[in-house]
C-alpha cells in the first residue's frame, strides 16, 4: 500500500472515528444542500402566536413566529459548520506562521514572540473575543460596507480565529525545533537555499500531520464558542441564526406553565452531535498520523 492511502487506511479501521466521520459528512451534505430552501424558510414569518409541537408538516416543530424549526435547525447548522471552519482556517495560518517563524529563528526573536504568546494567554480568552465582536462588529456595522446580517458573521470568524491560534504557535514551534535539525534541512542549508524557502518548502510540510489533527479539533472549540457567544446574544444577529441562537430562543422560551422541549433539544442534539462526531475523527486522525504508533 502506497505511503499516501495508509492513513486513511488506518482511520477505516477505527469503527467510532469512521462512524463520526460519516456523521459530519451527512450534517455537511444535508445542511449546505438545503440552504436555498431553509434561506427563504428563514424569512417567512405565519404569525400564527402559538408554538407547535412536532406534526407531520413540521417535523421539529415550529417556534413563536410559526417558523420551521427543521429549517431554522439546517441553517443554523450551515452558518455554525462555515463559520466554525473558517475561524478555524484563520487560527491555523496565523499559529503554523507564527510557530514556524519563531522557532526557525530562534534566539532573541524566538524568546520575545513566545513571550508574546505568553501574554496573550494571560487575557481571558472568551471576554476578548466579545470586546472585538462587539466593538468592531458594530463600527463596521455603522460604515454600510457590509451586510449588517454578514458583518457580525465575518468579525466573529477574525475574533475567534484571531484569538485561538496559540496553542497551534506552541505545537508548530516544537515541531520545527526538532525538524531544523534533520538532516535534509542542513542539506538544503548547505546548497544555499534560503532560510525563508527552507521554512515554508521543507520544514512546515512536514508539519501537515499534526497541524490536521489540531484543525479538527480546533473547529469544534471555534463552533461551540460562537455558540455560547450567540447563546449570550453578542453572537450572530437575527434574522440569521446559529445553533446557539436557536438554543438561547429555546431557553427563554421554558417556563413553568409550558415547556416546549423541541426547542431546545433539537438544535442542541445537533450541535452535541456534530461536537462529538469533530472530536472523534480527530481523536481517530491523531492515532493514525502518530509516529510513534507506526
Amino acid at each position: 500500500m502506497s505511503a499516501g492511502l495508509r492513513p486513511l487506511a488506518g482511520l477505516v479501521r477505527q469503527p467510532a472515528a469512521c462512524a463520526a466521520g460519516a456523521l459530519l459528512v451527512g450534517m455537511f451534505l444535508v445542511c449546505f444542500a438545503t440552504l436555498p430552501w431553509t434561506a427563504g424558510e428563514m424569512r417567512r414569518v405565519e404569525l400564527r402566536g402559538v408554538r407547535q409541537a412536532p406534526t407531520m408538516r413540521h417535523p421539529l416543530g415550529t417556534d413563536d413566529l410559526g417558523r420551521s424549526l427543521l429549517a431554522r435547525t439546517l441553517y443554523g447548522g450551515a452558518i455554525s459548520l462555515g463559520l466554525g471552519l473558517a475561524a478555524a482556517v484563520v487560527s491555523v495560518g496565523i499559529g503554523v506562521l507564527y510557530g514556524g517563524i519563531a522557532a526557525y529563528a530562534g534566539g532573541r526573536v524566538d524568546s520575545v514572540m513566545m513571550r508574546a504568546v505568553d501574554v496573550l494567554y494571560s487575557l481571558p480568552y472568551t471576554l476578548l473575543v466579545m470586546l472585538l465582536t462587539v466593538s468592531v462588529g458594530q463600527r463596521l456595522e455603522a460604515t454600510g460596507l457590509a451586510n449588517r446580517e454578514w458583518a457580525r458573521f465575518v468579525v466573529l470568524v477574525l475574533a475567534i480565529g484571531g484569538v485561538s491560534w496559540l496553542t497551534m504557535a506552541r505545537v508548530v514551534r516544537g515541531q520545527v525545533l526538532s525538524l531544523r535539525e534533520r538532516p535534509f534541512v542542513e542539506a538544503a542549508r548547505a546548497t544555499g537555499v534560503p532560510p525563508a524557502a527552507i521554512l515554508v518548502r521543507h520544514i512546515l510540510p512536514n508539519t501537515v500531520g499534526t497541524v490536521i489533527v489540531f484543525a479538527t479539533l480546533t473547529v469544534p472549540q471555534a463552533i461551540l464558542q460562537e455558540s455560547f457567544l450567540s447563546f449570550l446574544g453578542v453572537g450572530v444577529q437575527p434574522p440569521q441564526a446559529t445553533w446557539g441562537s436557536l438554543a438561547a430562543d429555546g431557553v427563554r422560551a421554558l417556563n413553568p406553565v409550558a415547556v416546549d422541549w423541541w426547542l431546545l433539544v433539537f438544535p442542541c442534539g445537533a450541535l452535541a452531535a456534530t461536537l462529538l462526531a469533530l472530536n472523534l475523527v480527530g481523536e481517530g486522525l491523531r492515532d493514525v498520523l502518530d509516529v510513534r504508533r507506526a
